[in-house]
Parts: structure tokens; sequence; C-alpha cells
């Protein structure tokens, strides 16, 4: 580990960024360039202490999951990412796993989205940002492990991630989880993680299994779909994707016509936030 480097990197990168940059207001007028310790703190998950202690050069060698944090609050390139793991220690996570760092120009359209749910997937279906109204919408999405992280995997082990869906629209949904993966498996290969997701699945679900068979391959992410909410009921939204050049991950955009009864339950989502009113 290179403290010295790692302090430098660090303090560099944070004095480059503004508040606008990550999503966050300008607030007060600043005696310094750039953001403050504990805003890159909070954007990473972790304590504003020892954020300080690390740009101080006295920090504890940082594990590779704070490392991947630091890496989407700095809205780190590629490159930046397996430099900031190099120097801390690490080596850069390898090739097939890159699609969970965040593409930066994913993350800021994702920034300026404040009234709207969106979200960022993997190419595996693993959420890997969604802002606040995406949350209300459809639930806390980034803290699964394991196979599990992926929402094709949940869709097939786990019937609470089909509430939000119409139980009318579960086979269509079922067939363009499978087709998704079905790209990233061409895509990557059998040896990849999708690979071994594919394997899990197949052993975990005849459903998934029976589909796999079909050869069905298409990255669908656009569509108009109907969402259930516990509150609110069905919410009727279009849905638009933006992907990353090497198809690797895709920001989901969920909107609704002006002045609908979609736009209206929105509205309501945004004051309803995560709270939950029992019947």
């Amino acid at each position: 580990m290179d403290r010295i480097a790692l302090a430098d990197f660090l303090r560099r990168r944070r004095e480059a960024l503004r508040p606008g940059d990550v999503g966050l207001p300008p607030g007060a007028r600043r005696r310094a360039p750039g953001l403050r310790r504990e805003e890159v703190a909070a954007l990473a998950a972790m304590s504003t202490d020892y954020y300080t202690r690390l740009e101080q050069r006295r920090g504890p060698q940082p594990s590779p999951n704070l490392l991947a944090g630091l890496a989407r609050a700095l809205r780190l390139t590629g490159d930046e990412r397996d430099y900031l793991f190099r120097v801390a220690g690490h080596s850069p996570p390898e090739a097939i796993s890159t699609a969970t760092h965040v593409a930066p120009a994913l993350l800021r359209v994702l920034d300026r989205l404040a009234d709207t749910p969106a979200l960022i997937l993997s190419n595996l279906g693993e959420t890997l940002e969604q802002n606040r109204l995406a949350a209300a919408l459809l639930g806390e999405r980034t803290g699964h492990t394991g196979p599990a992280r992926s929402g094709i995997f949940r869709w097939f082990t786990d019937p609470a991630e089909r509430a939000r869906y119409p139980v009318d629209d579960h086979d269509r949904q079922s067939r363009a989880q499978v087709a998704n993966l079905r790209a990233a498996y061409g895509q990557l290969g059998p040896r990849s993680r999708a690979g071994e997701l594919v394997r899990v699945l197949r052993a975990a679900s005849d459903e998934f299994a029976g589909l796999w068979e079909r050869h069905e391959v298409a990255q669908r992410y656009a569509d108009h779909k109907t969402l259930i909410h516990p509150e609110l009921g069905p919410i009727e939204l279009d849905c638009q994707v933006l992907f990353t050049e090497d198809q690797s991950q895709a920001l989901l955009v969920l909107t609704a016509p002006p002045r609908s009864e979609g736009a209206e339950k929105l509205r309501l989502l945004a004051v309803l936030g995560h709270e939950h009113f029992p019947a």
C-alpha cells in the first residue's frame, strides 16, 4: 500500500469535483475547492474519520469494497479505479467483474434525475445505483449479496421480487429476464459471472431452465409497463434505457406522460417516499 500516492490521489480527485457533479446542492459558499471530506465519505458509505485518515496518510488499508465505494463516489474512470486499487495494495477487479463499477457518464445523468425513478443496472440485472424515487417505487435493491444481487436470480427464486408486477405480466417478464441474461452470456462466455449465474439458476428453477432452452436473446428494457406500489396501487409507466458503449450497463428511467394518472402517482410517490401505512 502506497499511503502517500493513495492520499494524494484521493485529495486531488475530491478537489476536482463540484457538488453538482455528484448530484449534491451547491450549499453555502465554500472556503476550498471541491467536495468536502464528509461528502465523499457519505457517498462512499464510510465514516468521515476513516476517509480523513486515508487523506492524511495514516489510515488502515481499505478493503476492495471500500475502494469500490470510493471509485463510485469520486466518479472515477475505469483506469482511475484500477490505479486506486493498485496504490491501495490490491489487484484491480478482473475484467469479468468490471461491469459492477458504475460508468461515470451514467452516474452524471442519474444525479440529475431527481423527479422521476431511475436506476443503473449491470448486464446481469444487478442494481448498481438507484435514486430515491426508484427505491420508493421498487424497494431498496442495492443491498443484496451473492447471486441475489442479480434481479434475474431473484425473479426466479424469490416470489417477493414479482410482487411489483401484475400477475398477468409475469410470463412476459420471465422471458425478458432470460433473454437479457442470454445476451450477457453470449457476450461474456460460459466461464464468466454470467455463466455461473446460468448454472445456479438452472439448478434452482425449473421455469428458468425451460426458458433457457428456448435460446431467446434480447436486451429489452424500453417498454410500457405497469408496476404495483403497496400504497398507490398500479402505476402505468414508460421505461427508457441508455446503454454504455460496451452494453455492460444501462440507465433505466421510468416516466409517465404529463397530466396522466401515472404522473400524478409519481408526484404522490415523491411525497410518500419509503413510508408505508397500515391497512
